[in-house]
């Protein structure tokens, strides 16, 4: 873009210092989750089956290293799948055409999901069985 002849630069915003960097990071942060919300159905699903599963993890888990390995599980989930739909979208951001090292980024961060729901599935399971068992 020309400005008086000149070649203008695209202005960059000043850092923020402080409790206004707090501020902004705490106001992109929100911004990130609600796009991953908006745009991606699994998050959304996930979502809700935390908010389901959370109070869950108070009642079933007997210690609080329990409880706290279960809502370690429900977050690994939900912070892989934020990852996930990030590297989705800068993929998408270069190009919507086909591309196998687009393929394979894809094909990664949807393994680092699996890997995470394989891991919530093994920690819960095994928690359930053993609070189960007692009574068969």
């Amino acid at each position: 873009m020309l400005v008086d002849g000149k070649e203008a630069t695209p202005s960059v915003p000043r850092k923020k210092k402080g409790l206004a960097r707090i501020w902004a990071a705490a106001i992109y942060s929100a911004e990130g989750l609600r796009a991953c919300f908006q745009s991606e159905e699994a998050f959304r699903i996930e979502l809700i089956l935390s908010l389901i599963l959370a109070p869950l993890a108070f009642i079933l888990g007997e210690s609080d290293l329990e409880k706290a390995m279960l809502l370690l599980a429900i977050a690994i989930v939900l912070l892989v799948e934020l990852l996930n739909s990030a590297v989705e979208a800068v993929v998408d951001r270069i190009g919507m055409e086909y591309h196998e090292l687009s393929k394979k980024a894809k094909d990664i961060a949807s393994g680092a999901v699996f890997i995470s729901l394989m891991t919530f599935l093994l920690i819960w399971s095994v928690l359930l069985f053993d609070r189960f068992a007692r009574y068969l």
